[in-house]
């Protein structure tokens, strides 16, 4: 049950996370050739933050 609970809740995190990026990209009017760059780093970072989160709370 906390597996399911933890991924719905990732899902709409790094959905969120996105559309704000989104924002950012407009409002500082970022090359669209550098928007992937600037989506993957984030999506990288949030990964590692979810993953290392779900290690924790699965192992304390």
């Amino acid at each position: 049950m906390f597996i399911v609970l933890f991924v719905l809740v990732s899902l709409l995190y790094i959905f969120l996370i996105n559309t704000m990026t989104n924002a950012l990209c407009i409002q500082r009017e970022i090359p669209e050739e550098r928007v992937p760059k600037v989506f993957r780093t984030v999506n990288v970072l949030i990964m590692i933050l979810l993953t290392s989160t779900y290690v924790k709370v699965l192992f304390t």
